[in-house]
């Protein structure tokens, strides 16, 4: 590896993924200004969408999300078009 080009302020992050709402402690340089208290300490926090613990490869579930119905309203605009 070529010396100078890592950064060098590497700390201890929590990541949190929102939609299950578990966390995990890991080294990061991303920058926020949320912080979070975890297992009695005080941690930088970011927020995830989406994670290993709660993404259908990873777990083997399938998650069908419907918005206001899109999935509806595209088949009942296009089904006189189905054979």
């Amino acid at each position: 590896m070529k010396n100078g080009i890592h950064p060098e302020n590497y700390r201890l992050v929590v990541f949190k993924d929102m939609s299950n709402d578990e966390m995990f402690l890991c080294k990061s340089t991303a920058e926020t200004k949320d912080t979070i208290e975890y297992e009695g300490e005080t941690y930088p926090l970011i927020k995830m969408e989406i994670s290993s613990t709660s993404h259908p490869f990873y777990t083997g579930k399938v998650k069908l999300v419907d918005t206001a119905g899109r999935v509806d309203k595209f088949m009942n605009k296009y089904k006189k078009f189905a054979k």
